[in-house]
Parts: structure tokens; C-alpha cells; sequence
């Protein structure tokens, strides 16, 4: 159920605040892939650089989920609609998620034994399929309001639409022949 009170102000709010924490979420991917990669290299020093994007993927991790966090809060005391806080709850758990396998595969690779560096390598490939699926499930949330509600609705005398049918028809039918 949406807020009576609810503003195109309030909707272009909540899509930048989506989009800020879509941006994270794609740098948050882009680090623990890079930190893959790095880990995976045989020289110590380029481990030591998987070691420390690890550690910044953590922060970045905090900063994503504190955000959506707080975007819950303002939603729920907005009384928006049902589905985006159901987006919304969907994008702080896999956030959560992330941030835990990002903690733990930061502490795993401060350790010394080979089983130790084992689990966090391990833990860096878990934490990079999880941003993954963050940074599609946040492009999913940005780009499903504008799907649900277009801006000017396509009108039944307008060419283009006709055209597109039409047109679809002619090549569906003449590819038989």
C-alpha cells in the first residue's frame, strides 16, 4: 500500500539513493574480483594486494549495507509500496550476506596456515558471487519502478507500435517460405 501523502520528490529520492547504493554495490564488485584475481597470483606481493582489496571490500561491504539500512527505515516509515520494501528486504539480506563473507575472508587471509589461506581464497570467490548478484538485484531495483509505471503510455493510434506488430508478422510468416 502506497502513502497518500508519497511525492514524485519522494520516488526520484529513493531511485538516486538506489542508484548510489547500485554504484557501491559495482565497486564492491569490482574490488573482490580484483582481489581474486591478485590472490590467485603467485608472487607474495600481489597476494598482499588481493589481501588489502579484500580489506577495502570490507569497508565498502559496511558502507552498502548501513545504506540500505537506512533506506529500509525511511521506506517503512514512509508506508511506500509492498513491493519495493520487498526489494529493498531482498537487497539488505544479500548485502548482509556479502558483508559477512567479506569479514571473513579478510580474517582468513591475515592467517598463516595454508588452510587458513585456503578458506579465505575460498571466501574472496563467495564474496565475489554475491556482488554479483548484489550489483544485478540493485540494477533490477532501479530499473523495475520505470517497467511498472512508464512515462507517457503508448497510445492505440500511434504508427510505431502498429508498425512494430505488423512487422514482426511479415517476418515471422515469410521466414517459412
Amino acid at each position: 500500500m502506497t502513502d497518500p501523502r508519497a511525492t514524485p520528490a519522494d520516488a526520484l529520492e529513493t531511485t538516486q539513493l538506489l542508484r548510489q547504493v547500485g554504484a557501491l554495490a559495482h565497486q564492491l564488485r569490482a574490488a573482490t574480483r580484483a582481489a581474486d584475481h591478485y590472490n590467485a597470483q603467485d608472487a607474495a606481493s600481489e597476494r598482499d594486494t588481493g589481501s588489502w582489496l579484500m580489506s577495502c571490500a570490507v569497508g565498502l561491504a559496511a558502507d552498502v549495507a548501513a545504506e540500505l539500512d537506512g533506506l529500509s527505515r525511511a521506506m517503512k516509515e514512509r508506508a511506500v509500496d509492498a513491493v519495493l520494501l520487498q526489494r529493498l528486504a531482498a537487497l539488505r539480506t544479500r548485502a548482509h550476506q556479502l558483508q559477512a563473507a567479506a569479514k571473513a575472508a579478510d580474517h582468513f587471509l591475515d592467517q598463516d596456515s595454508l588452510d587458513d589461506l585456503d578458506t579465505g581464497t575460498w571466501l574472496i570467490a563467495t564474496a565475489h558471487a554475491l556482488a554479483v548478484k548484489l550489483s544485478a538485484e540493485a540494477d533490477d531495483s532501479i530499473s523495475a519502478p520505470r517497467r511498472m509505471a512508464p512515462e507517457k503510455p503508448v497510445e492505440l493510434h500511434e504508427p510505431g507500435p502498429a508498425r512494430r506488430v505488423g512487422g514482426a508478422g511479415k517476418a515471422f510468416w515469410g521466414a517459412g517460405r
